[in-house]
């Protein structure tokens, strides 16, 4: 069947997300997780759509994570994946290499565009490995462990007058999407300005 112009300008696609925070400590209970609520709350503001989300605290294991990653694409049918934690030196650090295990597809310049961003903020940024993949038709992408980390890297770096000077990685995700047959995320402008080509845009609903 056909949908109309204005059918796709009134209703925003549903999305689903896959959340995952990672952590031994956090997971095993010994201190509370904060990772999964600021993704949440971000995700929330940011975006226009409906969401559903599927979460998930586990361990920094690698044959965990990759499992977990397998589920949340394979049988919970996530549309995006984002991972907070485990992305740094240390010898539990496994995000990056569980990530690329269950990759079809690496997207490096997500990784470039997060430890540019992180390097405006902290020098230790380049001490980073976050990474982006595709997997069948989801986007994964590693984030780092702190709550206020998230936000510049998903949001960018912004001026004194809140002008945005260095884009965050969100401002691309969208399009993202919708090359890899996903649903059509709308943001906020507020919060995170997605770029598409004239061509990919609808028309803005009311």
């Amino acid at each position: 069947m056909n949908h109309s112009p204005v059918s796709e300008a009134t209703a925003a696609d549903s999305v689903r997300i896959g959340l995952v925070s990672i952590s031994d400590r956090a997971s095993s209970g010994i201190y509370e997780d904060k990772g999964l609520p600021a993704l949440r709350d971000w995700l929330s503001r940011a975006l226009r759509n409906p969401l559903t989300f599927v979460e998930r605290l586990i361990p920094d294991d690698r044959l965990h994570i990759a499992s977990t990653l397998v589920d949340l694409v394979d049988a919970q049918h996530c549309d995006l994946v984002l991972t907070t934690g485990g992305t740094g030196p240390a010898p539990r650090d496994v995000t990056p290499e569980a990530t690329l295990d269950v990759a079809d597809k690496e997207m490096p310049g997500f990784g470039e565009q997060m430890r540019r961003i992180s390097l405006h903020f902290v020098p230790t940024a380049i001490l980073s490995r976050q990474t982006a993949v595709i997997r069948a038709k989801t986007l994964i992408i590693n984030l780092p462990g702190q709550p206020k980390s998230i936000a510049e890297t998903l949001e960018g770096v912004r001026d004194a007058s809140g002008d945005n000077v260095v884009p965050g990685l969100f401002a691309a995700v969208p399009y993202c999407i919708d090359l890899i047959g996903g649903p059509y995320l709308e943001t906020d402008p507020a919060v995170c300005v997605a770029f598409r080509p004239k061509s990919a845009q609808r028309p803005p609903r009311d």
